[in-house]
C-alpha cells in the first residue's frame, strides 16, 4: 500500500470536513447538502485507511 497517497487523501478529507464546519453559513443550501454527504464519505474512508494501516503493523 502506498502510504504517501493515503496520508494525503486522509488530511485533505479531513480538512474539507473542517472547512464545511467553519463555512456552512456562506454555502448555499443545495451545494451544502450534496458537499456534506461528500465529506462524510470521504472521512468514513479516511478513517478505514488509518485502521487498515494501524492493523498491517508496518508490514511489507
Amino acid at each position: 500500500m502506498d502510504t504517501s497517497s493515503a496520508v494525503i487523501f486522509i488530511i485533505l478529507a479531513f480538512t474539507l470536513g473542517t472547512v464545511l464546519l467553519m463555512k456552512r453559513d456562506s454555502i448555499p443550501a443545495p451545494l451544502k447538502k450534496w458537499m456534506a454527504l461528500a465529506a462524510v464519505i470521504m472521512i468514513c474512508f479516511a478513517f478505514f485507511l488509518i485502521i487498515y494501516g494501524l492493523m498491517l503493523g508496518g508490514s511489507n
